[in-house]
């Protein structure tokens, strides 16, 4: 069983996602813990009713980032943590950390990477006009929201959306995908070449979608 740390600062949705996929028979991995830099995080209610040991670390109380990310780093190796789950959490990690995780720290972004990294993308997806958006689930490196992307998922954007409908039905794509790249990381089946993921026996469908549908 992979042992999956996850670090939140707010409602936890996707970790509720994980641990939900982690309940169920044959599932690969196992939350060993959970981390927040906030107390107030609500989706540290979803770790005690699963009986996952949390950790609350306040970024606050450190003077320097890296000390921060070290004191994240003891907690994760006390647990014997082997893959760390970005799910909501707001705090950029230094290179020391990302580098200390490489291939080993993955997150995840309502958008279709590598279009429209960075903070209030949904407002940012409605102005462009593009007809689709999705979510994306990678490894992190340190660039913003850079990394080998390991799955996505994509819907078309509606005419009468708004930055709240978009994210919401995003959102529901998120909590599909996020289990589904730790069971291909835990299975194993994810290779990372020349910084570009591969993933073993696995067949893509030609099927597509077109927005405006085709009359």
């Amino acid at each position: 069983m992979l042992k999956v740390g996850v670090l939140i600062s707010g409602r936890g949705s996707n970790l509720k996602a994980l641990i939900d996929a982690a309940a169920q028979p044959g599932f690969p991995a196992e939350i060993a813990c959970v981390i927040s830099n906030k107390a107030s995080a609500e989706g540290l209610k979803y770790a005690e009713e699963a009986q996952v040991p949390a950790h609350v670390i306040n970024h606050k109380a450190f003077a320097e980032r890296e000390d921060f990310d070290r004191a994240i780093n003891a907690v994760l190796q006390a647990h014997g943590v082997q893959l760390i789950c970005l799910a909501g959490f707001m705090r950029l990690h230094t290179p020391w950390f990302v580098n200390e995780w490489h291939d080993r720290l993955v997150n995840i972004h309502p958008t279709l990477l590598p279009a429209f990294p960075g903070l209030h993308v949904h407002e940012a997806v409605i102005k462009s006009g593009t007809r689709f958006s999705g979510a994306t689930v990678f490894f992190v490196r340190n660039g913003t929201d850079d990394g080998p992307i390991i799955n996505q998922a994509v819907l078309p954007v509606l005419a009468d959306d708004t930055p709240d409908t978009l994210a919401a039905r995003i959102l529901r794509l998120e909590h599909q995908i996020y289990p589904q790249a730790v069971r291909l990381i835990a299975e194993g089946r994810v290779n990372i070449h020349e910084d570009k993921c591969f993933i073993a026996d696995h067949v893509a469908s030609d099927a597509f979608i077109v927005n405006p549908p085709l009359s």
